[in-house]
C-alpha cells in the first residue's frame, strides 16, 4: 500500500526506494495517469483496428491524406538546447549502477538511458534504475564491484537521455485506482519529478526518447503530458526535449505529423532499425508474399532501410530537428584479432552511410565502439550536426518503404533465429535485457524480429533454401538440437541452472500459435519479480 488514496505498491520497499515512491511523487504520478491513461488505452485499441484492416487486405500503408496540411504547412520545431547540438556517437544501455557510470563516462557525446528493450523490468530494475540516476544527475553515483574495483564519474560526462517503457507496457507493482500503470508513464513522471528542476539548475535539462510509437495521435498524447507535467511543477514549457524513435512502418509514414504534434519539445527522430524490421514482419504476417529473409542478411544497405534513412533525414532537417542514426550492434570480440577487425570494419561502413545519407549523430551498444563510430563521424562532419543539409535530392515514396528484400531463408538463419530467441529470452525471464550473443549486442527488438521469422515462416510454408518446408515440426525439431548445443556450450551448472526450458517452451508457443503475438515481452513480463 502507499500513503496516496488510490495508490496500491505491491513491489518490495527498501529505504532507496521510499526516497522515490514518495507520496508527492506518486500523486504526481496518479495525476498524470489518472489524466491520460484512458487515452492510451484506446491508442492501443487503435493500432488493433488499424492492424486487423491490414491483416483483412483492406488497409494500404500511405502517406496519410487527412494530414497533408501539415505536410505542406510551413513550421519548425522549437530550437534545439546547445547540450544537444551535438550528437554525434550516443551510447545506449540499461540503467543499471555500473553502466550507468561506464556509460557516462564513454567519451560518447549523449547517454541513452533504457527502461525499455534493453532492461527487462523487474521491479528492483526500475526502481533501483530511478535511484541510479537521481545520483548520476547529482554527479554522486560510485559502485564497487565484488572484486573491490571502484567506479565514479569523470569530470566530463555524457548528456544523460532517459527511455522511459513504451506505451504497451505495464508497470504492475503500481496500481492507480485497482489497475496496473502505464509503464511509460511512471518511468517518466518518476524521473522527472526528481531530476527535472535539479538538471535546470545544472545547466541541462530533463531530455528523453520517446519509443515504440505507431501515430502522430501517440506523438499528441506524449505532448499533453509533457505539457501537464512541467505545469505542475512551474517548470516553463518547452523545457522538456523528446527524441522520437521511428521504429515502426506505421510511424515512417507520419514523420512529419509526429514532429509537429509534439514541435515545442522535440528535438530529434531515431532510426530505430531493428524494432523497424520487426515491426515490417509484424505488421505483413499474415501475406506470404511479404516474408523477409534471413535477419543477418538485412542490412540498412537494402533499399526499403535505406529510403526509411534518407526519408528520416530530409524530413527532420526540413523542420529543424536532428536525424540521429541507428544502433550498431556489434561488440569487441576480446582474444580474436580477426574477427574484431571484421566487426569494426561493419561498424565503419555502417556509420559512413549513415553520416553520408544526413544523419547528425549514431548509436553505439558497447563503449568499445565510441571512437570508431566518432572517427567517421568526425571525419565527415566536423561541424557540430547537418542539420544544413536538407537533403532535397531524396525523393522517397510510398513504394520505397515498402519494398521487400530479397534473399534466400535458410537453415542457418532458421537456426540463428531459435537459438537468439531462446537465449534471449532466458536472460529476459532472468533479469537481463541485454544480453551478447554471437558478437552482438541482442536486445528485445532482435528477439523479437527472431520469433516473429519463425511464425511467419511456419504460417506461410516458406522455403529455405535446400528445398525444405519450414514446418511446426522441423523448428521444434531444430529448437531440441539447439538447447542440446546451449548445454553443452554454457555447461549443466549454468543451463540446468537457468531457466532455459521455460525460454524455449515460450519461443515455442510464440513461434508456433495461430496468432502472431503483439509483443514477447508482454508474456514474459509475467515470469518477472
Amino acid at each position: 500500500m502507499s500513503a496516496v488514496k488510490g495508490v496500491e505498491i505491491t513491489g518490495a520497499m527498501s529505504p532507496a526506494y521510499k526516497k522515490i515512491l514518495t507520496p508527492e511523487a506518486l500523486k504526481f504520478v496518479a495525476k498524470l495517469v489518472r489524466k491520460h491513461g484512458a487515452t492510451r488505452d484506446k491508442l492501443l485499441a487503435a493500432r488493433e483496428e488499424r492492424q486487423a484492416l491490414v491483416d483483412a487486405k483492406k488497409l494500404k500503408l500511405d502517406f496519410l491524406k487527412e494530414t497533408k496540411r501539415v505536410r505542406d504547412g510551413k513550421w519548425k520545431v522549437a530550437p534545439i538546447p546547445a547540450d544537444l547540438q551535438d550528437r554525434r556517437v550516443e551510447i545506449t544501455g540499461p540503467v543499471e549502477r555500473k553502466m550507468v557510470i561506464n556509460a557516462l563516462n564513454s567519451g560518447a557525446k549523449c547517454f541513452m538511458a533504457d527502461f525499455e528493450d534493453s532492461a527487462a523490468p523487474t521491479w528492483e530494475l526500475m526502481l533501483q534504475g530511478q535511484v541510479n540516476l537521481f545520483d548520476a544527475v547529482r554527479r554522486r553515483i560510485t559502485f564497487k564491484s565484488p572484486e573491490g574495483k571502484q567506479y565514479k564519474l569523470n569530470k566530463d560526462i555524457a548528456t544523460l537521455i532517459v527511455r522511459p517503457r513504451g506505451w504497451h507496457l505495464d508497470e504492475k507493482h503500481i496500481l492507480i485506482d485497482g489497475k496496473p500503470a502505464p509503464g511509460g508513464i511512471v518511468d517518466f513522471a518518476l524521473f522527472f519529478f526528481h531530476n527535472a528542476h535539479e538538471q535546470i539548475k545544472r545547466g541541462t535539462g530533463p531530455y528523453f526518447y520517446l519509443p515504440k510509437m505507431q501515430s502522430h495521435l501517440e506523438a499528441r498524447l506524449w505532448n499533453n503530458i509533457f505539457k501537464d507535467a512541467q505545469d505542475e511543477l512551474k517548470i516553463p514549457r518547452k523545457t522538456i526535449k523528446a527524441t522520437v524513435l521511428i521504429e515502426t512502418i506505421w510511424a515512417a509514414f507520419e514523420m512529419e505529423e509526429i514532429l509537429y504534434e509534439l514541435r515545442d519539445h522535440i528535438v530529434a527522430l531515431n532510426c530505430g532499425r531493428w524494432d523497424y524490421i520487426f515491426s515490417f514482419i509484424k505488421t505483413y504476417r499474415n501475406y506470404p508474399n511479404r516474408m523477409i529473409p534471413d535477419r543477418h542478411t538485412v542490412g540498412m544497405d537494402r533499399h526499403f532501410l535505406d529510403s526509411y534513412s534518407k526519408l528520416l533525414c530530409q524530413t527532420t532537417h526540413k523542420r529543424g530537428a536532428m536525424a540521429m542514426g541507428g544502433m550498431a550492434a556489434f561488440i569487441p570480440v576480446k582474444g580474436d584479432e580477426a574477427k574484431n577487425k571484421a566487426a569494426y570494419e561493419k561498424v565503419r561502413a555502417d556509420k559512413l552511410r549513415e553520416v553520408k545519407n544526413g544523419h547528425d549523430g549514431t548509436w553505439v551498444a558497447h563503449p568499445g565502439l565510441v571512437s570508431v563510430a566518432m572517427e567517421i563521424f568526425d571525419e565527415h562532419m566536423p561541424q557540430p550536426n547537418q542539420l544544413d543539409n536538407k537533403c532535397e535530392s531524396y525523393k522517397v515514396k510510398a513504394s520505397d518503404l515498402l519494398e521487400l528484400p530479397k534473399g534466400d531463408i535458410t537453415e542457418d538463419g532458421l537456426r540463428n533465429n531459435i537459438n537468439v530467441g531462446v537465449q534471449y529470452v532466458e536472460a529476459w525471464i532472468s533479469g537481463n535485457g541485454c544480453v551478447p550473443l554471437h558478437n552482438l549486442m541482442e536486445d528485445a527488438a532482435t528477439a523479437e524480429i527472431s520469433r516473429t521469422q519463425v511464425w511467419q515462416w511456419i504460417k506461410h510454408g516458406a522455403q529455405l533454401k535446400d528445398k525444405r518446408t519450414v514446418t511446426r515440426e522441423l523448428v521444434l525439431q531444430i529448437l531440441d538440437e539447439e538447447l542440446e548445443g546451449i548445454r553443452k556450450s554454457l555447461g549443466d551448472a549454468r543451463y540446468y541452472g537457468g531457466r532455459f526450458a521455460e525460454a524455449a517452451g515460450m519461443f515455442a508457443r510464440m513461434s508456433t500459435a495461430s496468432n502472431c503475438s503483439d509483443f514477447l515481452t508482454l508474456p514474459a513480463y509475467d515470469y518477472l519479480d
